[in-house]
């Protein structure tokens, strides 16, 4: 008897090609097939006649073919099989493209069912005819819903069912993966019958109740696997950290912290001197004093004798976050070091040296401080900012560095939906108060034909001392393929049509020393307006900055503008946010107007994650989303938040799963899977 755990070759057909077709879609053995869910229905279940079939849809039909079927080649790579049918009601024209063997397979006199899209020429009426089975004589036209996979060359929907309907058949495919409560507090299906029935649905009631169940299972599954995970991460004894008073680090301060930073800082305090181990997110929107925040969890822990090292994602960043810690912390007498690839061979030297023999206290650095030479004497707490920038590998690379605490901040306002589901594995902290006097950036939608007059501003601020963003999507022209607008010949041409204005230029691929160069002199007041990508979207804090426009606007997510948004409102000045786009497009108009009415970056991720969905959220730069197989993180928030309480309650009661063995393997499969936890 064939087992779950069998290789596909075992189905008949599949050989060594077939095999290679079906792992591209994660199909490697029997199991598989269980979990591999039709992405949609198709509906086979309503029959018309020839007569009264719709035009233009796709429909079901139970006919007599009435003439010898013909295929003709039209050229190399097309083929079309004609021929018509008939019943009590009328005729109709079968055409089928590139499958001439059907014209051997179908019968003159024979009934069949045929299903395609009914088209209209002139007053004839004809089928493009997608799938056609034999009906026997004497019996009833039967309609099914047809469940419809994600296919690939060589991967038919014909092979899918049969591996699927095989492990259907093997012992331990209905074995249960929910605790008996959850099934029946929730109104869940058996596993068994779910399967069944997600995969050859009677109706589309029996498909979504099917689902269902298996959505929740998948939830219920990875919210185990999170909690176990924060619970592993924690286990085992580390030296708790002698408590200092918060307000010791606050006095180090040139402003009074806000209520959420006092929060913030005493929960990190409280988790740092239990004796376990700090798994914490620091969420805040832009301006909120995350900084301030990981400056104080570093003030504690270089008072118990020990280093703190801060990852960010970019240079720009990292030299932020070393100027402000600096200034928070030397005062203290704790010093700081900066670690990354802008600096000469001689100061990178010296700073790993620094770090090695403990003489720099607080290292700042990008992806340099995962290297295999950087060394640290005694690190135990461990600030990556931004990081969802980073892949699993990076972070993990850090932390083997030392064995200590862990601070993950991020800027980037994340859903809730979101964060349970990347950092579920982590306490939260959220920074939601901005700083005192902190003003709004008055934002405005701007099309293109009032382009001209928001240069005129530009100029005005200029005049007044205020300095501009103006932010591009692309670097250079790539000749025409898209209309999207580019920072070499966009800063050139403002130098043309605005000389009075003192234009710098900035992207990725400009070296790092150059990359300095730019950002020194426009935080020194140098240039008027800086044209750049969006390498300036986090990490720049320019406080006379009054301006910031986007161009091409529709092409950038919510989030991302937000935080561009960002860059802007951090002195005492009014500050402005133009976003440009194309007045043609009413969408765009419409979701750009979420970001004029709102200041909230919580309110606008919500926004975002409705309109993108999760995959988008943080463009391609984003590591460790989840790749469900029944969920769906868009439509599916109020069942995730239902399966973690019911898998977080469940835990309380049997932490290791002892109950229910097909979870707990299913649990442990998932802690395996580094991506998905990350």
């Amino acid at each position: 008897m064939a087992a779950l755990s069998d290789s596909v070759r075992t189905l008949a057909g599949v050989g060594e090609k077939r095999a290679q077709a079906l792992e591209k879609l994660g199909l490697r053995t029997l199991g598989d097939f269980l979990t591999y869910f039709p992405r949609d229905y198709e509906d086979r279940t309503v029959f018309y006649d020839t007569v009264s079939a719709p035009v233009g849809e796709r429909v079901c039909i139970a006919a007599t073919v009435g003439s010898e079927p013909t295929a003709a080649r039209l050229r190399a790579s097309l083929t079309v099989t004609r021929f018509r049918v008939f019943d009590g009601r009328g005729v109709m024209d079968m055409v089928l493209f590139n499958r001439p063997y059907a014209a051997k397979q179908l019968k003159k006199g024979e009934q069949y069912v045929f299903f395609g899209k009914v088209e209209l020429y002139g007053s004839r009426r004809s089928m493009l005819l997608q799938a056609f089975e034999p009906l026997p004589e004497g019996s009833e036209p039967e309609g099914r819903l047809l469940p419809l996979y994600p296919l690939t060359q060589g991967v038919t929907r014909g092979m899918v069912e049969s591996g699927v309907r095989a492990a259907l058949a093997c012992p331990g495919a209905e074995e249960e993966h929910l605790p008996p409560e959850a099934l029946c507090r929730h109104g869940l299906l058996p596993r068994g019958q779910a399967l069944r029935e997600i995969h050859f649905p009677a109706s589309m009631d029996e498909a979504l109740r099917a689902r269902r169940r298996m959505i929740f299972e998948e939830l219920f599954t990875f919210s185990c696997a999170l909690e176990k995970l924060k619970t592993r991460e924690r286990r085992g004894s580390i030296a708790p950290f002698a408590r200092v008073e918060p307000e010791e680090f606050f006095r180090l301060l040139p402003f009074a912290p806000t209520g959420a930073q006092r929060r913030a800082v005493e929960q990190i305090y409280a988790d740092m001197c239990s004796g376990f181990r700090l798994r914490r997110l620091l969420q805040g929107d832009v301006g909120s004093g995350k900084t301030a925040v990981a400056a104080a969890a570093a003030y504690l822990t270089v008072k118990n004798g020990r280093q703190a090292v801060i990852m960010a994602p970019t240079e720009v960043l990292a030299r932020q976050h070393y100027r402000t810690l600096s200034a928070m912390l030397e005062p203290a007498g704790i010093s700081c070091a900066l670690l990354c690839a802008s600096l000469t061979a001689a100061q990178r030297r010296e700073a790993r040296a620094a770090a090695e023999s403990g003489a720099a206290q607080v290292i700042c650095g990008t992806h340099s401080l995962i290297q295999s030479d950087v060394v640290f004497k005694n690190a135990a707490l461990f600030v990556v900012d931004e990081q969802h920038r980073f892949g699993v590998r990076q972070r993990a690379a850090l932390g083997e560095k030392g064995d200590g605490h862990l601070l993950v901040m991020s800027a980037t306002p994340i859903p809730r939906t979101l964060t349970l589901i990347i950092y579920g594995d982590l306490d939260v902290s959220v920074l939601d108060e901005a700083p005192p006097g902190r003003r709004t950036v008055k934002t405005f939608a701007v099309p293109e034909e009032k382009r001209r007059g928001m240069f005129g501003f530009i100029e005005e601020e200029a005049a007044r001392g205020g300095q501009t963003y103006i932010i591009c999507p692309m670097i250079e022209d790539d000749g025409g393929e898209t209309e999207r607008r580019a920072v070499t010949e966009y800063a050139e041409s403002l130098r043309r049509a605005c000389p009075r204005l003192r234009v710098g230029m900035m992207h990725g691929r400009l070296r790092p020393a150059e990359k300095k160069g730019v950002m020194d002199a426009f935080a020194a007041g140098e240039l008027d307006v800086l044209v750049s990508t969006t390498v300036v979207e986090v990490g720049v804090d320019v406080p006379q900055a009054t301006v910031m426009a986007v161009e091409d606007a529709q092409f950038f997510g919510l989030s991302q503008l937000h935080q561009l948004r960002g860059r802007v409102g951090r002195g005492e000045r009014q500050s402005y946010c133009f976003l440009l786009y194309d007045g043609r497009s009413g969408a765009a108009r419409e979701r750009l107007a979420a970001l004029c009415r709102s200041s909230s970056g919580f309110e606008i991720a919500e926004a975002d994650l409705a309109l993108r969905g999760p995959g988008d959220f943080f463009g391609s730069r984003q590591h460790g989303l989840p790749q469900f197989r029944a969920a769906d993180l868009a439509t599916d928030i109020a069942l995730l938040s239902t399966a973690r309480e019911a898998a977080q309650e469940y835990l309380e009661r049997d932490p290791e799963l002892d109950a229910v063995p097909a979870l707990r393997a299913a649990v442990e499969n998932a802690l395996k899977d580094a991506e998905m936890l990350n």
